[in-house]
């Protein structure tokens, strides 16, 4: 693939900016989310953005209020899977919007394969599910009750523990970006100086990253009884927002 170096590096740190030529390459699988890849993969499907935001959110919403309605579930188990989800399709707003903003700037190609291409976010959302996982299964039925029960009651059914790990794997792949959003946001400011559209393109692109990080507080009214949880989450939002704000600082300066 051809590349072209574009300005010449400033005296301190930054290097120059190396941008595709190739036309279509941002349009290329390694330029885009998993999640992306994977619902523009469904044959014969192609809808719009707000159509998938929605159809994610009502699909697993109708889910959760059947099976509280055929199972008896309790109540505090209903809000916080709808909690859950709406922060899941928030992610998946942030991840488009953060994907578009990244294209639409032509930003540095090593930038763009760092942040796509890697599937990082893939790895760091399957780390945070296992934790959770182990700590639910393994730790939490130590000090009944336990979340689960919580949420599930005492005799949890098959079918709501099944859409409770989905809705979780969504969260947590949704966390996982976020996090490596933050990251690879900071690497660019400090390793690029970039201004105009490109610059106001990836300003947006970091604040849709801190806006889906501070939502994720909406998780903690149901893990204030969980101390491992609750230290997880708090601090994996204060990661964010820090690493994301300093990125946002560098890129002015």
């Amino acid at each position: 693939m051809r590349a072209t170096v574009e300005g010449e590096a400033d005296e301190g740190c930054r290097e120059p900016i190396v941008r595709a030529t190739v036309e279509g390459e941002a349009d290329e699988p390694a330029h885009a989310w998993v999640y992306e890849t994977i619902v523009e993969a469904v044959p014969g499907v192609r809808v719009s953005t707000r159509v998938a935001l929605a159809t994610q959110f009502l699909g697993f919403e109708v889910a959760i209020l059947v099976l509280a309605w055929l199972y008896g579930l309790p109540v505090e188990g209903v809000v916080a899977g709808t909690v859950a989800v709406v922060v899941a399709s928030a992610g998946s707003a942030a991840m488009t919007t953060i994907a578009g903003a990244v294209r639409s700037a032509d930003a540095p190609l090593a930038y763009r394969r760092a942040l796509f291409g890697t599937r990082i976010e893939v790895v760091l959302g399957l780390l945070a599910f296992v934790g959770l996982l182990t700590y639910l299964f393994v730790v939490d039925p130590r000090t009944p009750p336990g979340l689960l029960v919580s949420l599930l009651g005492e005799s949890p059914p098959a079918p709501a523990v099944y859409v409770l790990l989905l809705v979780l794997w969504d969260v947590c792949y949704r966390i996982g970006a976020a996090w490596w959003a933050s990251v690879t946001a900071l690497w660019r400011s400090v390793r690029w100086d970039l201004d105009g559209d490109a610059a106001a393109a990836l300003r947006r692109a970091d604040l849709a990253t801190l806006a889906f990080g501070l939502l994720q507080l909406a998780l903690v009214p149901f893990v204030l009884a969980q101390p491992f949880l609750l230290v997880a989450v708090v601090g994996h939002v204060a990661a964010v927002v820090v690493v994301t704000t300093a990125a946002l600082a560098v890129q002015n300066e």
